[in-house]
């Protein structure tokens, strides 16, 4: 049954009139300077950790695979903070909370949802590719093309932003009760979800189909491709060619285990589990720090993209000198 109050939408209050207030973190008065430039600084060392890789990439001429997906994965985040993080800052500075336009909070969600499923896809072909490099090493030109790598990174797009405007579609064509306040600093789905005037579980179903694709299913598959390098690299017999083998993955595997801990912890349960200022702190390590370790843990772990790094500060510093 709907609850009181709710607004049935009409023509008129799903246009430009209808907004959202973003409470952001309104209670905390007393912290905004410091929240506001440590936030700052975080989103300008991520966006210059994933400028660089992604500069260091393009300049490469010859680009293995791994740093293509590399390449993709940057850009990706690049945008990722870029749709969240300038909205929350600017939370901050407003003292009652920033208002958010009806398309605007559906924009945001449909980008924030599609760029969070890309790299899920993404985690996926990355898996594979460490899959077909040792299981199949003398096959892995021919399979690893680059066409063919193209091809992987355009599904993984598609793949993403379809799926999230199915689940855009879905939550926003709920009738929303007149208080709307959404107690997040950006338009998540559980904080805009628990707005609905709906007290069955019917909303949910859209969400549950999207973790399903976008979750589980690639886990799913990322699970499958290091079953399969686990046997290969048992049939190793020397200890430092199967410690060779593994080091090449444990970048991947510190980048999906941060990305699937989080979006599982936030989007896997039941709605009667919401809990907004739980959910707001994990949203801030989800938005804000783990796009800062990415660039850190493919520079510190992969020695391709150091190695890439090197060249392009070698060239730059070769350029200042002449």
């Amino acid at each position: 049954m709907p609850c009181e109050g709710c607004m049935e939408r009409d023509n008129k209050s799903t246009g430009a009139t209808m907004e959202f207030l973003l409470l952001g973190f309104s209670e905390l008065l007393c912290l905004r300077v410091l929240l506001f430039l440590i936030f700052l600084i975080i989103h300008l060392v991520t966006l210059a950790g994933n400028v660089m890789i992604f500069m260091a990439v393009v300049m490469e001429p010859s680009r293995p695979p791994m740093l293509f997906f590399l390449c993709q994965l940057s850009v990706i985040e690049l945008c990722y903070t870029l749709v969240i993080v300038p909205k929350a800052l600017f939370s901050l500075i407003v003292v009652d909370g920033s208002t958010i336009s009806f398309i605007g909070c559906a924009a945001q969600m449909h980008l924030f949802v599609a760029l969070g499923g890309a790299e899920c896809f993404l985690l996926v072909a990355m898996s594979y590719d460490r899959y077909v490099a040792i299981c199949q090493p003398l096959h892995y030109i021919a399979v690893m093309s680059e066409e063919f790598c193209l091809r992987l990174a355009v599904a993984c797009c598609l793949g993403g932003f379809a799926v999230a405007l199915g689940l855009t579609v879905a939550v926003f064509r709920l009738p929303f009760c007149q208080s709307r306040h959404i107690n997040h600093f950006f338009c998540d789905v559980p904080a805009v979800l628990h707005l609905a005037c709906t007290q069955s579980y019917t909303p949910e179903l859209p969400l549950l189909a999207a973790c399903v694709l976008l979750l589980l299913l690639p886990f799913l598959l990322i699970l499958t491709s290091y079953v399969c390098i686990a046997a290969a690299l048992l049939h190793v017999t020397s200890s430092v060619g199967r410690c060779k083998a593994f080091s090449t993955c444990i970048s991947h595997l510190a980048i999906t285990s941060l990305h699937y801990g989080c979006a599982t912890f936030m989007y896997i349960r039941p709605k009667t589990s919401y809990s907004p200022d739980r959910d707001k702190m994990v949203s801030l390590v989800y938005t804000n720090i783990t796009p800062l370790l990415y660039p850190l843990i493919y520079s510190l772990r992969n020695k391709e993209i150091r190695g890439v790094l090197r060249k392009m500060l070698r060239r730059k510093k070769t350029a200042q000198l002449n």
